[in-house]
């Protein structure tokens, strides 16, 4: 027997089943709340806000940066604009570009960075996967060294490491970086042995196995299986390592003492540079230095780098999701 359904006229005056508010109030609660399969409207408003408010922190140092670099010296002294500048002024950039040097600066900074980073990514990768395949006596000691050299601040080292440059002449020269990258102890190569350590640990031994059984060799076995599945793992050391020997100014100052000058350091005495190229007394108003002037200067130093960020963006967010890495 057909089960009889019970109608009423709504306030439009059309007949509905006498549930249909329940299920219209159902509806409503789902689209604002979500429900176990979705997110509801407020909690994606307020997740977008937050992604704002956080995008915001983080653009708005480069933002206020990029638009003060390319005001006119008219714009900087007129306290009505703010944001939007009058002109596009490129005479700052032209100034900073003199300044630093850029053309040969950019080229020591490539060397001073690139070069070593390279070198300690390749040699990290196979300390990594010698701990994580082997094992050995006194892989706890090497572990425990390992990490000893990334808690013990670099300033604490710097004196005997200076000294042991010294005594070999490797002070001045681009070795003095090179050569410790290439054993395994560049800037901070810990945090890049133990990335490396925990991909491979990951990978199953029954392929190495079945390699094994197949008569490959333990060089064949790492380029073949082991290098390939830790493609993100270089991306993000190699991004990762350059991006610290390019800010990293103090122990590379030290080592190289003066005889590479790379952007940062040419920027740390950017207003001594300024002056010696614009002595005061014997240049207009328009050729003082000013603060578009400086963050002109502090934005070519970072272009490089906002650079190679965009290219290897796609990269990048893939190697951070699969490695679980998170950057300083």
């Amino acid at each position: 027997m057909a089960s009889l359904t019970k109608w009423r006229r709504n306030n439009e005056g059309i007949f509905e089943p006498i549930g249909m508010n329940r299920v219209r109030r159902e509806r409503l609660r789902t689209f604002l709340f979500g429900n176990r399969t979705s997110y509801g409207l407020i909690f994606n408003v307020m997740l977008y806000l937050l992604l704002i408010a956080i995008g915001f922190v983080y653009l708005y140092p480069l933002l206020f940066m990029f638009v003060t670099s390319i005001k006119s010296p008219s714009d900087l002294l007129n306290p009505m604009v703010q944001w939007i500048p009058t002109e596009l002024y490129a005479g700052n950039y032209e100034k900073a570009y003199r300044v630093l040097d850029y053309p040969s600066k950019l080229a020591s900074s490539l060397i001073i960075s690139v070069v070593p980073s390279i070198f300690q990514t390749v040699v990290c990768s196979l300390v990594g996967y010698g701990l994580a395949r082997y094992r050995f006596r006194g892989k706890n000691l090497i572990f425990a060294l390992i990490l000893a050299t990334f808690i013990i601040p670099a300033q604490n080292t710097v004196i005997p490491q200076m000294l042991t440059y010294r005594e070999y002449g490797l002070l001045g020269n681009i070795f003095a970086l090179i050569l410790p990258a290439v054993m395994g102890q560049g800037y901070k190569s810990a945090i890049f042995i133990l990335i490396f350590y925990q991909t491979f640990l990951s990978l199953p031994k029954v392929l190495e196995e079945a390699a094994r059984l197949d008569g490959a060799s333990s060089l064949k076995i790492f380029t073949t299986i082991a290098l390939p599945a830790a493609i993100p793992s270089y991306i993000i050391s190699i991004i990762f390592s350059t991006v610290w020997y390019w800010n990293e100014t103090y122990l590379t100052v030290i080592f190289l003492e003066g005889g590479i000058q790379s952007l940062p350091m040419q920027l740390s005495k950017f207003v001594q540079a300024y002056e010696n190229l614009y002595p005061p007394g014997t240049v207009n108003i328009f050729d003082r230095l000013n603060e578009a002037v400086k963050l002109s200067g502090t934005f070519l130093n970072i272009l490089p780098l906002l650079v190679l960020y965009f290219l290897l963006q796609k990269w990048f967010v893939e190697s951070v999701e699969r490695t679980g890495i998170a950057g300083e």
